[in-house]
């Protein structure tokens, strides 16, 4: 049971969470740069952007950065994490990732040499090679940028914006981890797990995609499993009642950790997905044959908000008509 949770203290957390607070910058960016082009599928608001390639076959590219404060703390899992966003990034979208630049700046060599040795030991866990890149040496900062490049069949890709109403919300996260010692809000579930787990863990999402067994997914990234959410709702259009009692979680009794602390953790590995009413099941099925705890946590609705509920009590998150997280739609849609 989730305990001493208020899902006003929850719906708070999340809303003012810095996760989630710097999104809210990226629309009035994106509607700067946006310009069409016949040949890319999707791009602003999914996790990767999608290149037709040919009649069946799609590229998907996508470009992550770790906050500077990480790289101070802990250049090694920082250079661990900006691989892993970017696999998981691949994998959201139903794609299997190909190869990685980095573009990396450092203050000294010692970050450098623990910066690329974080990114070595993630590459050859996940199987995706680094093949280039660029460096700035002896720069007054430290941070480090990697692009990553994918392939899809086109009929097998995961989107952000095609969740429907009565479509059930799935939770997906492996809890067989620990908090990171560097950064009170990364679960870590990846880096002591062999690499034919994490790769297997990987795998689900491109068949999941190539099986048509869910209408929407994200990774879940900086804003939490219920931030995340939120963000795929507001490209779909959409709303949802979720139960915070159904949310996978370690003992965090045992760990001593608040419930309003783990839904706005970045996990190691996990996602968010809507599936219907007769797929759910076996969708969870399959995360549950690599590790991975996965549960029905929600049902999508029309409502366009976002709102927890826990023992008969109900609180909005979200009004992504008012208040949108990444507010990208202009002129009533999404950036495409």
């Amino acid at each position: 049971m989730v305990k001493d949770c208020s899902t006003d203290t929850v719906a708070q957390a999340v809303r003012d969470y810095e996760g989630v607070t710097r999104k809210k910058v990226i629309g009035q960016m994106i509607r700067s740069l946006h310009i069409e082009s016949p040949d890319v599928v999707a791009s602003f608001g999914e996790d990767a952007a999608v290149i037709r390639h040919n009649a069946e076959d799609a590229l998907l590219l996508a470009a992550d950065g770790i906050w500077s404060k990480l790289m101070e703390a802990d250049p090694f899992w920082a250079g661990y994490c900006a691989v892993l966003v970017n696999v998981h990034d691949i994998a959201a979208m139903g794609g299997r990732p190909v190869a990685m630049v980095d573009i990396l700046s450092v203050a000294d060599d010692r970050i450098r040499d623990e910066v690329t040795r974080g990114m070595v030991a993630a590459s050859g866990q996940f199987g995706v090679p680094i093949v280039g890149g660029h460096l700035h040496p002896a720069t007054p900062y430290s941070v480090v940028d990697v692009a990553i490049l994918g392939t899809a069949r086109m009929n097998q890709l995961i989107f952000s914006n095609t969740a429907e109403e009565g479509d059930r919300v799935i939770a997906a996260i492996d809890i067989d981890g620990r908090v990171h010692p560097s950064c009170c809000f990364n679960w870590d579930s990846v880096t002591m797990k062999p690499a034919e787990v994490v790769r297997a863990q990987i795998q689900v999402m491109e068949d999941l995609g190539r099986e048509r067994l869910v209408t929407a997914g994200k990774d879940i990234s900086n804003p939490g499993v219920i931030g995340t959410l939120g963000m795929l709702l507001e490209m779909s259009g959409k709303g949802a009642v979720i139960d915070l009692e159904a949310i996978p979680r370690p003992d965090l009794t045992a760990i001593g950790l608040p419930f309003e602390q783990w839904v706005r953790m970045y996990p190691g590995m996990g996602f968010i997905l809507t599936a219907k009413k007769e797929h759910a099941e076996e969708v969870c099925r399959r995360f549950a044959d690599v590790g991975i705890a996965a549960a029905t946590i929600g049902e999508v609705d029309g409502s366009r908000r976002l709102t927890v509920r826990y023992l008969g009590r109900e609180t909005e998150v979200f009004d992504l008509d008012q208040n949108g997280i990444m507010r990208i739609f202009s002129e009533g849609g999404a950036c495409r």
